[in-house]
């Protein structure tokens, strides 16, 4: 007879902790994506939403009718698997040598990579460089200037340190392999788990970046979906903006289910990339992380 073991009170309030605090995360993406649905002339009789009031998918119709936001949404794409690819190989190349002791003036490449995580020249600057590089309003802009963060540097490179001992590359040298073998054939199959956060890590970036194309992008036809959607909410509250009486009643409530809509319409996509990756990410950043 099997004995049922005793949950202790402690185990309870954890439990009970945890599912408050995951209900408070969930519940704000919860509440946009009902509103989204929601009808306009019902969304303002209620102020809790945990379904929608009068279903409707009008904020939908309305968004995926600009052309443009078809556009946008393939510069988007195209430019978080670019962006991510180049940082993860410039990543990876970077962060393994300065891990192995015997290179040489190691400490002085990591202070000049670090430097600038400290101390940048700012915006302006920032701007008359690529400027000078005949940069602007060009896709790239988004891909080249910002292809490397110094921390996903730094975490790369303590996982290498962490996990790849130096006792492997002499048993490799000892079996023939090189440094080039051995980096592909040893060193990448055991880092799946750091390649796999920091490429989370860059892809959400990529994907949510819209600064950067406010201020180096003009052409419609090359902004990314975030400021194609920002140009979509600010017209239509430009539009209830410039009505009176019902009318702009009516316009604002339209304006406020076009902005949860647009919410899920720039979320969704990165949202489903992350289950595939979730195995990854807990194990990639404990392992590489500092031991105290």
């Amino acid at each position: 007879m099997q004995r049922h073991k005793k949950i202790s009170p402690f185990t309870i309030l954890n439990y009970l902790l945890f599912a408050v605090i995951g209900i408070i995360m969930v519940y704000p993406f919860w509440y946009v994506v009902m509103y989204s649905f929601s009808d306009p002339a019902q969304s303002s009789l209620s102020s809790l939403y945990l379904w929608p009031q009068g279903f409707t998918v009008q904020s939908y119709i309305y968004a995926f009718s600009k052309k443009i936001l078809f556009t946008g949404f393939f510069n988007s794409v195209f430019l978080t698997l670019m962006g991510t690819a180049v940082n993860m190989v410039l990543t990876i190349m970077l962060a393994y040598p300065l891990s192995r002791d015997t290179l040489p003036g190691r400490k002085y490449l990591s202070a000049f990579i670090v430097f600038p995580m400290l101390f940048n020249g700012g915006m302006i600057p920032t701007y008359l460089v690529i400027k000078d590089f005949n940069l602007l309003d060009n896709f790239w802009v988004m891909v080249v200037p910002f292809s490397v963060i110094t921390y996903y540097i730094i975490v790369a490179r303590t996982f290498f340190n962490n996990s790849i001992p130096d006792d492997l590359w002499e048993a490799a040298q000892i079996d023939g392999c090189g440094n080039l073998n051995f980096f592909f054939k040893i060193v990448l199959p055991l880092s799946k788990a750091v390649i796999a956060v920091i490429a989370l890590w860059t892809a959400v970036g990529q994907w949510n970046s819209y600064f950067n194309a406010l201020i180096y992008l003009r052409s419609p036809e090359l902004q990314p979906l975030q400021l194609v959607l920002r140009n979509i909410l600010i017209s239509n509250q430009k539009i209830s903006a410039m009505t009176t009486g019902a009318a702009a009643v009516e316009a604002k409530q339209m304006a406020d289910l076009i902005k949860y809509a647009v919410i899920v319409v720039s979320s969704a996509p990165i949202m489903c990339m992350y289950p595939f990756v979730q195995k990854y990410f807990n194990q990639g950043v404990m392992l590489g992380s500092l031991k105290g």
